[in-house]
């Protein structure tokens, strides 16, 4: 029955799709929006979740990645007049380039000093964004970013973007899935788990911290192109330290090392401060309190209370 249930497991997934595909009918265009924006961090999620979630190594300037992918979309398509689509070979190019830039120096780093890092790093490309005003237009941003276009077909409302959103969540969700059940997964997680038996096995620890550094960036750039031609407005303001710390609390509340904990998260992450801001200048001390309670009471992730309860279970009586 095991072997029946990892087989088929992926099915699990096909009523959240099936409920994606036909939100847009029973909601209005501000939960379009708010949906949008959770598909994007969906991506960015899936990313960070091999580096973060299964890897074991933090980081905190995945805002810094988020925006590079949006600026280098950005300032391609409105200064070069090229194609979004074509933008977008450029856009895995700075993350493939960022992953190696981050990945070689997490070798002699970790804990709390490659936290530091990952932070300076994020600060340092928003920084740059706002400072060099002649070529990403500083503080005022970058603005009339042009929509994608299908064979002729432009993406240009909510609900078009949206289920353009939801394609590019799919196909990202499908290649996380197959890395997560790969042997690519196992590795990634007995690096965060003992490293050293690993080293033993005769499996560079290196080669693999590296690659999920880079998997992290492409998809944080791929996610900030995304974002860019969604909003049709990038500026600096929008990548800040805070914002890498939501995308960490996504993958840690709703559970590393798996596919549905980043979706769970993003979906909480994104959307509950908005459900709650009818608690007016509170919504934020509350929104942080249940992240604060999650963490505590539910330290796998939400979608890992099956594992914690069947170990419970397990447990001897005495102890």
């Amino acid at each position: 029955m095991n072997a029946t249930l990892k087989k088929h497991g992926g099915l699990v997934y096909l009523p959240l799709l099936i409920a994606a595909i036909f939100l847009p009918k029973f909601v209005n265009n501000y939960y379009i929006t708010m949906s949008c924006l959770a598909l994007i961090y969906m991506i960015v999620a899936f990313g960070l979740n091999f580096i973060t979630g299964m890897t074991g190594q933090m980081n905190l300037g995945t805002a810094g990645i988020f925006c590079l992918g949006a600026y280098t979309s950005a300032l391609l398509t409105t200064r070069t007049g090229c194609s979004p689509w074509l933008a977008m070979i450029a856009v895995i190019a700075m993350g493939v380039l960022i992953g190696f830039g981050l990945g070689y120096p997490s070798l002699r780093l970790k804990g709390v000093y490659l936290s530091l890092t990952t932070i300076a790093f994020g600060e340092i490309v928003r920084q740059l964004a706002n400072n060099m005003t002649n070529f990403t237009g500083g503080a005022q941003g970058v603005r009339n970013i042009p929509v994608y276009n299908l064979f002729g077909f432009e993406l240009n409302t909510k609900v078009r973007l949206y289920y353009f959103l939801l394609a590019c969540t799919v196909l990202f969700g499908f290649i996380s899935y197959r890395i997560i059940k790969s042997k690519w997964g196992r590795v990634f997680m007995a690096v965060r788990d003992n490293i050293d038996a690993v080293d033993a096995c005769g499996i560079s620890s290196a080669q693999i911290k590296i690659l999920a550094f880079t998997l992290a960036a492409v998809f944080g750039c791929i996610a900030g192109g995304l974002y860019a031609h969604y909003s049709g407005y990038i500026n600096p303001s929008s990548f800040t330290l805070g914002l890498s710390v939501n995308f960490v609390v996504m993958v840690m509340v709703g559970g590393s090392g798996t596919l549905m904990g980043p979706i769970l998260g993003a979906v909480i992450v994104s959307m509950l401060p908005e459900f709650l801001r009818f608690l007016g200048n509170y919504y934020q001390i509350t929104f942080y309190t249940i992240v604060l309670l999650c963490t505590i009471f539910v330290p796998g992730g939400i979608c890992n209370l099956r594992i914690f309860h069947r170990d419970s279970l397990r447990r001897p009586s005495g102890n």
